[in-house]
């Protein structure tokens, strides 16, 4: 299994911390708000086809709705590749972060 990006991991990230109500505009926010940082969503698709592709997500179509014209949403799930890909991140980046040089962090 090949490492996770950065923002593999934040997308996967967001879909696990929203759960069943993670769709396109709920992911997009949580990623907003996780990294204070706006994404588009030919971005956000981007990757969610990547990760889909990767089998590190699953999505399903869920029931059209009233409020969206009777369009469905599609909705994203972390797989348990996903989950085990993540914990890999995690143990990587801990890695590396503890073996930072202290002055790295010392303010000037």
């Amino acid at each position: 299994m090949k490492d996770l990006t950065l923002y593999e991991s934040i997308h996967l990230l967001a879909i696990l911390r929203l759960g069943d109500e993670a769709y396109g505009v709920t992911i997009k926010e949580e990623i907003s708000e996780m990294t204070n940082r706006e994404i588009s969503y030919g971005t956000l698709y981007s990757y969610l086809d990547q990760l889909f592709k990767k089998d590190l997500v699953k999505k399903h179509i869920g029931d059209p709705t009233n409020e969206r014209g009777g369009r469905r949403k599609i909705y994203y799930q972390v797989t348990a590749s996903g989950v085990k890909a993540l914990k890999m991140a995690y143990v990587l980046q801990k890695s590396i972060w503890e073996k930072a040089p202290k002055f790295a962090f010392e303010s000037k």
